[in-house]
């Protein structure tokens, strides 16, 4: 008797939700992660890069700066950067506008957002600083500045979702709902932006995770029980594809920051950051991600070529970065 593979019967399926103005699908899948012999993957996963309206060359690691050198004082140019690293997103911070820090209005990010949406054509992340009156204000401008353009605008989280909510309806963009690691507060979120009229098909769902570490594997575990409640309880309250933006967390962690000579133990700073990032990466894949928000292109090649393999099989390509990471 041959052997047959034990299988998971699925009664659920993510929804598809189209980004930027082309209409990549993100999600669409009913089965769990790289389980291609139980069900359908039509979308791959997708890859994001960051990128900020201000330069943070003070504020990120040598491995990141010298990488996005000489582009990161320009968000425009910083963009093009990470389409030609391979990036199917782009995610455009507006870090200036936080209130405690450099304060800036919504014209700042209109005009930061101009630049990004000049220099490249794939799907754009308007991410702003989780204050609730701030994002209100830049994101509300952004909206209604680029209409139809179908921008992904965040955070929405229960404080905001109203107004936030209203202008992605308004003005015809996607966004992503935010909740703190929660199965019951993200689907709380997710029956309220429906409730305001917001189809399915333009909501993303963050669930929210740290870096490596009990953040990591609490958010694992978080984004995981959401996806078995998709895919085999059929909640229809959580069938939304997940974004994650865990690089933030790696790269500002302490061990991704820290010279070489300061901690020889923990290994070289120029691959240390990526080997955590994308270390993190493939556990959040495994969790049912559909998105995932990243800082390095030596990260974004490597998982790209994980995700490759996973769904498609073949042999892996010899040109990946190798230990310690000097070229990407």
């Amino acid at each position: 008797m041959a052997f047959q593979i034990p299988t998971v019967k699925y009664s659920g399926k993510i929804n598809e939700v189209p980004i930027g103005p082309a209409k990549v699908m993100v999600g669409g899948q009913n089965a769990y992660s790289f389980h291609t012999f139980e069900g359908s993957f039509p979308n791959k996963p997708k890859i994001a890069l960051d990128v900020w309206d201000y330069d943070p060359s003070e504020e990120w690691p040598e491995a990141l700066r010298q990488a996005f050198a000489g582009v990161m004082g320009d968000p425009g140019a910083w963009a093009g950067k990470c389409v030609e690293y391979g990036a199917d997103i782009v995610v455009l911070h507006l870090k200036s506008s936080d209130p405690n820090d450099k304060n800036t209005g919504a014209d700042h990010a209109v005009a930061a957002v101009q630049k990004v949406l000049d220099a490249v054509s794939c799907p754009v992340v308007i991410f702003g600083v989780d204050n609730k009156d701030k994002d209100v204000e830049t994101l509300s401008a952004v909206a209604e500045k680029f209409a139809g353009k179908n921008l992904i605008l965040g955070p929405v989280t229960e404080k905001n979702y109203k107004q936030i909510g209203a202008q992605a309806l308004a003005y015809g963009h996607t966004v992503i709902a935010r909740t703190p690691i929660d199965v019951n507060l993200a689907k709380q979120l997710n029956i309220l932006l429906t409730g305001l009229g917001l189809p399915k098909d333009k909501i993303i769902v963050d669930p929210t995770t740290g870096g490596l570490g009990y953040g990591m594997e609490y958010g694992y575990s978080v984004m995981e029980r959401i996806s078995m409640a998709a895919l085999v309880q059929q909640d229809d309250n959580l069938q939304q594809p997940m974004i994650s933006f865990f690089g933030e967390d790696v790269w500002k962690s302490k061990e991704a920051n820290l010279p070489t000579a300061e901690n020889p133990q923990l290994g070289d700073a120029t691959c240390r950051g990526v080997l955590m990032e994308t270390t993190e990466a493939v556990a959040v894949l495994g969790a049912g991600v559909s998105v995932l928000s990243m800082r390095h292109p030596a990260s974004v090649k490597l998982v790209r070529e994980y995700v490759e393999l996973a769904y498609d099989g073949g042999d892996v390509k010899g040109d990946l970065p190798k230990v310690p990471i000097t070229e990407f």
